[in-house]
């Protein structure tokens, strides 16, 4: 189910990915991942839940950025992890 939520609203353009190469974190410390995410507020690319370190889960808890949105191919869904929902 897509809800509307108010952080939505709040975002400007969409940023410009860190690196078009995979988490951004995960490449630092040759980790690896499942699924991307790309930070809606910042441009960050980490990786989702699935993956063992969790970056995106982790930059949302430490700089509050709510809203993220597939960095797969062919995905254009966001996710709002404060009403924690697909918008």
């Amino acid at each position: 189910m897509t809800t509307k939520c108010e952080h939505i609203a709040e975002l400007g353009a969409e940023p410009t990915p860190s690196t078009q190469e995979g988490c951004e974190d995960c490449l630092k410390v040759g980790g690896r991942w499942v699924h991307l995410r790309l930070c809606l507020g910042c441009g960050k690319v980490a990786c989702c839940d699935s993956s063992p370190a969790k970056h995106a889960s982790k930059h949302f808890a430490d700089e509050g950025h709510p809203v993220i949105r597939s960095f797969e191919p062919g995905e254009t869904w966001r996710w709002c992890f404060v009403d924690n929902t697909l918008v």
